[in-house]
């Protein structure tokens, strides 16, 4: 089992991440990030992207779905953000955020990847 530590290290091995982050999208605050930089404050995307997954939570519950988020994708022209919803032992509430350079990056190795570092997370 890994870490929050390990679980983003492991993030900064797929093709084309520029930062990830786990966050606690109850009160919106990043327990780790790895990468960004001045282009991409992760605290901001840690907040910002809180209010994404609160907004579809609250959307599904008005629509009556009974079904799970397994991860939102927003693609910018330069950038895909995946947020992915932990459901691993002791990963209610979280979420892990990756974003990724358009070009350099494998949007389903990417899915597949973050797959993989939620079933190893301890949190």
């Amino acid at each position: 089992m890994a870490n929050v530590e390990t679980a983003l290290k492991e993030t900064t091995t797929i093709d084309g991440a520029l930062g990830a982050a786990l966050v606690d999208y109850t009160s919106g605050m990043a327990l780790g990030t790895i990468g960004g930089g001045k282009d991409l404050d992760l605290a901001i995307a840690a907040a910002g992207n809180t209010d994404v997954v609160r907004a579809k939570v609250r959307t599904m519950e008005m629509l009556g779905l009974k079904d799970e988020i397994e991860d939102i994708l927003i693609t910018l022209g330069t950038q895909y953000h995946l947020i992915r919803l932990l459901k691993s032992r002791g990963g209610a509430g979280l979420f892990l955020y990756l974003a990724l350079d358009k070009e350099r990056s494998n949007l389903a190795m990417a899915r597949h990847h973050l797959r993989r570092i939620e079933s190893e997370l301890e949190v």
